[in-house]
């Protein structure tokens, strides 16, 4: 692996060593835990808190989990980890076309792993800024990226 691949998975073993307690308990027992935020305003801000990170504005924070909150969500969000956590491994790589948009304070993305597993990946771009919310932190980054993909896309197919 090179020095930025290993970098990577250097911080996601980080990550799961220090905040990876969500998605395991998500992953295991999601209902116990939606029931829990659905019950708690002080639990529902207490368990995403964590994962704000450098996120310092309070307004989105406060929108973020009043979304949670008034549409009753948190325990099918949790639920997602769940799904995941137990859905059967793809016996052949995905073919179907795929973006990446990585952005500088999230995960770094590993392209031989993605490679591995995605055999049309037809979009791969590394930003300097956002982080986990990039719709937040670096929206009109996420936008264009999402009209660049599915404009490329829909290019191909007239061109087809």
């Amino acid at each position: 692996m090179t020095e930025d691949e290993l970098a990577a998975v250097a911080h996601l073993h980080w990550f799961h060593e220090n905040l990876g307690a969500f998605g395991q308990i998500q992953g295991q027992q999601p209902q116990t835990l939606g029931h829990a935020l659905a019950g708690s305003t002080a639990g529902l801000i207490g368990w995403n808190g964590q994962l704000f990170g450098d996120v310092v504005d309070i307004e989105f924070a406060l929108t973020k989990l009043a979304i949670y909150w008034f549409t009753g969500t948190s325990a099918s969000s949790a639920r997602f980890y769940h799904e995941n956590a137990h859905m059967d491994a793809p016996t052949e790589p995905a073919t179907v076309p795929i973006g990446l948009a990585a952005f500088a304070g999230h995960f770094k993305s590993i392209r031989r792993f993605v490679d591995r597993d995605h055999k049309n990946v037809v979009s791969w771009h590394e930003y300097a800024t956002g982080g986990h919310y990039a719709a937040h932190q670096a929206p009109d980054v996420l936008v264009a990226n999402i009209r660049g993909f599915y404009g490329d896309l829909l290019a191909d197919r007239v061109d087809a």
